[in-house]
């Protein structure tokens, strides 16, 4: 389950939306999240009262198309399966919205099962324990 926020630049609206759609397809794509687990924060910054800072670190040229992509989910994915969500949502982002790739930048942040609680007051993962785990993330709605 992961917990997605896209930052913007004067993006408008449908160009942020179709972010967020590139961002959830390459979720499940490349790490098997299922397709109703959807929960998105998407921020559209005017320039004005609140922007984007950004420089060309790691020789990467990014301009005003960035696109700040912060992904939190549970741990327990490969570098490879990271490296493989990184590329895919390059891919998706260039092709729903037409961000160049090297403006997309993304931050992946991962946590444990006790720091999730989807609602009600309760840390739902743990109290369904056999639906955790790296193999079952594509199954139930305690799925990873």
């Amino acid at each position: 389950m992961p917990f997605v926020r896209i930052d913007t630049l004067r993006a408008g609206p449908e160009r942020l939306a179709a972010l967020g759609r590139a961002v959830h397809d390459a979720l499940t794509e490349t790490i098997g999240i299922p397709p109703d687990d959807r929960f998105q924060v998407l921020v559209d910054h005017d320039g004005r009262g609140s922007t984007l800072r950004y420089d060309d670190h790691l020789g990467v040229r990014r301009d005003d198309g960035i696109a700040y992509v912060s992904i939190t989910l549970r741990s327990g994915r490969t570098p490879e399966r990271k490296q493989a969500l990184y590329r895919r949502i390059a891919e998706l982002a260039h092709a729903y919205a037409g961000t160049e790739p090297r403006n997309v930048f993304v931050v992946l942040t991962e946590n444990e099962s006790a720091d999730w609680s989807l609602g009600e007051g309760v840390a739902q993962y743990l109290e369904s324990p056999g639906d955790v785990g790296p193999e079952t993330e594509a199954r139930g709605p305690f799925a990873r």
